[in-house]
């Protein structure tokens, strides 16, 4: 069960006032690059929005993991495996031709979304494995896996721009790693990421502070 949002909330303010306290360790040098946290910039977040310059591409690579779970209904109980190379590589080859648009290095880009495909097969290797386990746990319906595509197609637009429009945060290994952290950990409490989605997540962030910075 989620956690309720109130809540969850109040559990990240206080794992980010937390963090705000352990920036006092780090070196003078690095003090420019650690990002600085108020609790009133907190406060105007909306309820699932998660923390930092890299929430907003946190919260797109954690709302297509959660698709997964709807591409896994789909395909679960039918001929449909979970890897289809044909497919990745048609995401693939849009990546690149949309990062390169946006002036993103266009190898980055396929490898960070190698890490997305990655993860959500990852989800649906875990979700088939529990269904097939616990059967009264599988889903009932089964959604239309060409809708839940076009759905995908926009995720991967929305995050190449936010790749796009982090680049200065990306390419500086420290601060990004604090970022990412901020985000990561405070997305994971506000959308209540169970085990299974939680190392997904992982999995699906691991490129984005090397990819800038290759």
């Amino acid at each position: 069960m989620k956690t309720s949002s109130k809540v969850a909330r109040g559990i990240a303010v206080t794992a980010v006032a937390a963090a705000g306290g352990m920036s006092l360790t780090v070196p003078s040098a690095m003090a420019a690059e650690v990002p600085q946290t108020s609790l009133s910039s907190i406060s105007a977040l909306g309820p699932h929005e998660s923390f930092g310059r890299l929430g907003p591409l946190t919260d797109l690579v954690i709302e297509r993991l959660l698709v997964s779970d709807d591409v896994a209904a789909s395909k679960f109980g039918t001929d449909s495996p979970i890897e289809n190379p044909v497919r990745e590589q048609q995401v693939l080859d849009q990546v690149r031709a949309q990062a390169d648009a946006l002036g993103l290095d266009p190898d980055d880009a396929v490898a960070f979304f190698r890490d997305q495909i990655t993860a959500s097969k990852e989800v649906q290797t875990g979700l088939f494995a529990r269904w097939t386990a616990h059967p009264d746990q599988a889903p009932t319906t089964r959604p239309d896996l060409e809708q839940i595509r076009l759905r995908l197609d926009q995720l991967t637009t929305a995050l190449l721009q936010q790749l796009a429009a982090t680049v200065d945060v990306r390419d500086k290994p420290i601060a990004c790693t604090v970022h990412l952290a901020l985000a990561v950990g405070s997305g994971t409490v506000l959308e209540g990421l169970n085990t299974l989605h939680r190392q997904a997540l992982g999995t699906a962030v691991r490129s984005v502070c090397t990819a800038a910075a290759r």
